[in-house]
């Protein structure tokens, strides 16, 4: 029987945890989206991990999932959490995808939800509802905002899955997952930025509590366990509890953040969207002459609104 090692590249906040996340943000909808999401409920779960089945395939892709603010040095939120397009006066764009893009790409994505909405075109509204939970999500993991993304420059590579993976794997049948209803979020981009900043402000505790439990308990540190036909080694389930008790509950909270921040973009895009009616596409699938015609009308709105740009890259 082969023995391998789990890392960081065999998950990302979890499959398990994304999955719950995004099918826990259709319960805190109001009953104009509740049904809609809800009869596309196996739909929404399991797409929130594509995001992360295309970053190895899509070109930019992979840098859509993180942000390594310390790369940028102490102020790096005051100098980061602008626009995409004020972001680019200040650094080059090769930079910025070379260290991740994910609170602009929760706009981006958000922006894009906006307008399925507005044509009325429920694939899309789906497939766009997933992948932003996805990026909520990853926002939230302290983790993906630091250049020492899987501890490996402080001596604690495979910390990574073990915080976003082992840890809800175990725990999560304990969390309180009544988070509350979404709420409208008046600057989705700055709810971005917030999300961001609440992860890297425990990115010490992460780190810190780990490097600490290793020296108390050495070998304890990892056992074995079999997956499937392989045996590999992971982080023991002593080491695991004890850890989690060190964080003092920032798994759940993390993910209680996401739950709620992915319904609350979700209701948003709605809402900024005119409150369309959803229940009317529970049944239907636009033909691609009727979406066409619904994107002109869209292209139409926006060049009568003046300054879309603005809207998009406030």
């Amino acid at each position: 029987m082969a023995v391998s090692a789990m890392t960081a590249l065999d998950c990302a906040w979890g499959f398990y945890a994304h999955r719950q996340i995004n099918r826990l943000a259709i319960f805190t909808l109001p009953p104009e989206m509740l049904g809609f999401y809800k009869k596309n409920i196996s739909y929404i779960t399991e797409a929130a991990v594509n995001p992360d089945r295309r970053r190895y395939v899509v070109e930019g892709e992979a840098a859509r999932h993180y942000i390594d603010l310390d790369h940028y040095g102490d102020s790096a939120l005051a100098k980061l959490s602008v626009s995409w397009d004020l972001a680019l006066t200040k650094y080059p764009e090769d930079t910025l995808q070379a260290h991740g893009v994910v609170p602009w790409q929760i706009y981006r994505t958000y922006i894009r939800l906006r307008e399925a909405f507005l044509v009325r075109d429920p694939d899309a509204i789906l497939r766009l509802s997933a992948d932003l939970g996805h990026y909520v999500g990853d926002a939230h993991v302290p983790l993906h905002t630091t250049v020492n993304y899987d501890g490996q420059l402080t001596g604690q590579t495979g910390i990574h899955a073990f915080w976003e993976s082992r840890l809800p794997e175990l725990f999560s049948t304990r969390y309180n997952y009544l988070v509350g209803r979404a709420a409208y979020l008046h600057d989705p981009q700055r709810a971005a930025w917030d999300a961001v900043a609440s992860a890297h402000h425990a990115l010490d505790s992460v780190l810190g509590f780990e490097r600490s439990l290793a020296l108390q308990m050495g070998d304890r540190r990892y056992s074995y366990e079999t997956k499937g036909r392989q045996t590999v080694r992971v982080y023991s389930q002593e080491y695991a509890a004890a850890y989690h008790d060190m964080l003092a509950g920032m798994v759940e909270r993390q993910m209680r953040a996401a739950i709620r921040m992915t319904g609350s973009l979700w209701y948003t895009a709605w809402v900024d969207a005119g409150q369309p009616d959803l229940f009317s596409l529970m049944a239907y699938a636009p033909g691609e002459e009727e979406l066409r015609r619904r994107r002109e009308e869209l292209k139409k709105w926006r060049e009568a609104a003046s300054g879309a740009d603005s809207i998009l890259h406030r």
